[in-house]
C-alpha cells in the first residue's frame, strides 16, 4: 500500500491544482464581472437623474458602494442590493444546466460565482427594520470562461440551453439591470390580509412608534409564488 502513496498523492496534488486554478479563475471572472457592474450602476444613475425634470428629483436613483462585495441602486420606493458571494458554487445535480451539452462535456464549466439581486422597500434600509423581506429579483452566474446564466423574473437569458454560447460583458449587463429595474417597479407593495394584522403586540407598537419597525414586505400575507420572481 504505502508503494502507491507517491501516484496518489500525485493525484491529489493534481486535483488540488486544478479545482483550485478553476475556483480562482471563476473567483476573478466574477469579481471583475461585479466590478464592471458597480461602474454601470454609477453611470446608470447618473445618466437617468441628468434626464428628470426639476420637479422629479425627488425620486432621482442613488447608487451606493456597500463594500466590495455589496452595491446599492435606490429609486423611488425601491432598492436593489447586488451581492456578490465570496464563494465558488457547483450546480446542484437537479438543476436543467445539467442536460446542457456545455457543461455535461466538462464539468468544472458548472462551477460558478454568484451575483444576486435583491428587492428591498427603501424604508427597510432607511429605517432599518431588520424583520422586513426582501425577495430575490435575479442570480447571476458566472463561470471559469465568463459565459453566464441568469435566473431571473422576465430575464431574457434565462434558457440554459443557451450556456455557454454568450460572454458576459458591458452590454448584457446593462440589459440584466435594466430588466430588473423595470420588473421591480411593476412589484408592488400589497395590503396585507385584515386577518393577519388584526393583533399587534406592544412590543411591535413601541417599535413602530420608535422607529417605523413593524415588519413589511412587498408580499406580506400573501402566498409568495416562484412566478412573482423567477423564470417568467
Amino acid at each position: 500500500m504505502s508503494a502507491d502513496l507517491p501516484s496518489r498523492q500525485k493525484e491529489i496534488l493534481a486535483g488540488f491544482n486544478n479545482k483550485s486554478q478553476t475556483k480562482l479563475r471563476v473567483f476573478n471572472n466574477t469579481m471583475e464581472v461585479f466590478n464592471l457592474l458597480k461602474e454601470i450602476l454609477n453611470e446608470m444613475s447618473n445618466d437617468l437623474n441628468d434626464l428628470l425634470d426639476n420637479n422629479e428629483r425627488r425620486i432621482r436613483l442613488e447608487y451606493r458602494d456597500r463594500g466590495k462585495f455589496e452595491a446599492e441602486l435606490k429609486f423611488a420606493d425601491d432598492v436593489l442590493i447586488f451581492s456578490m458571494h465570496s464563494d465558488v458554487f457547483q450546480f446542484d445535480r437537479d438543476h436543467p444546466a445539467w442536460k446542457n451539452e456545455y457543461v455535461k462535456g466538462d464539468q468544472s464549466n458548472g462551477l460558478c460565482g454568484i451575483i444576486s439581486v435583491y428587492n428591498f422597500l427603501s424604508d427597510s434600509i432607511k429605517y432599518n427594520r431588520a424583520d422586513d423581506l426582501g425577495y430575490l429579483v435575479a442570480r447571476l452566474f458566472v463561470n471559469q470562461s465568463k459565459h453566464y446564466l441568469v435566473e431571473g423574473k422576465r430575464q431574457q437569458d434565462n434558457s440554459v440551453a443557451t450556456f455557454g454560447q454568450k460572454y458576459l460583458g458591458r452590454d448584457e449587463l446593462v440589459e440584466i439591470v435594466e430588466i430588473a429595474i423595470l420588473y421591480t417597479l411593476s412589484f408592488d407593495l400589497l395590503v396585507p390580509p385584515f386577518d393577519l394584522v388584526k393583533v399587534a403586540s406592544v412590543e411591535q407598537i413601541n417599535d413602530k412608534i420608535e422607529s417605523a419597525k413593524l415588519q413589511t414586505g412587498k408580499r406580506m400575507g400573501f402566498r409568495f409564488n416562484s412566478d412573482d420572481v423567477l423564470n417568467g
